[in-house]
């Protein structure tokens, strides 16, 4: 009895074995339909309005958009933004005259020095924590381009200026 046992169960497993595979294949199958029915329109949506241009110009190079920051205005005036200013080129004189320039256009001078050294190819505005705007500001005013967080120079070595302009060549 044990053995016509065992042979009226082989059908069973057979037969749940195809059925098995042939769900799996379904879902499979499913799955691929469902991404091809609904995967376009949900790029579309994430991507935003833009994408539907960008896939009718595949052929020309995607030009990466720079990320909107909000800018906020500065907090402080010109009159109350203090200034150090250091001599990053070795040329003599250049960071005095850098500093006159800025106090010509209403900045405080915290202090004119030389830089730890001498071999900047360009002039740099440094801002301390929450002057970035300040910092900005001081750039577009005296046509520097390079402006960041300050870096290489701490809050003790800016003599309690808030904005450090860095003169190069």
């Amino acid at each position: 009895m044990h053995a016509s046992h065992l042979e009226t169960l082989r059908p069973w497993r057979t037969a749940t074995l195809v059925a098995s595979g042939v769900a799996a294949l379904e879902l499979v199958l499913l799955v691929a339909a469902g991404i091809a029915l609904f995967g376009n329109p949900l790029l579309d949506r994430l991507r935003g309005p833009a994408a539907p241009a960008a896939r009718s110009k595949a052929a020309a190079p995607a030009v990466p958009r720079p990320v909107p920051t909000v800018e906020r205005a500065p907090r402080l005036a010109r009159s109350e933004t203090s200034i150090l200013v250091l001599n990053g080129n070795g040329v003599a004189g250049s960071a005095g005259l850098a500093a006159d320039r800025a106090r010509s256009l209403g900045y405080l001078i915290g202090g004119v020095d030389n830089a730890t050294r001498s071999t900047y190819p360009r002039s740099i505005v440094l801002y301390r924590p929450g002057r970035r705007a300040e910092g900005r500001r001081l750039a577009r005013d005296l046509n520097v381009r390079t402006v960041g967080p300050l870096d290489g120079l701490t809050p003790a070595q800016l003599l309690g200026a808030h904005v450090a302009l860095i003169v190069g060549r």
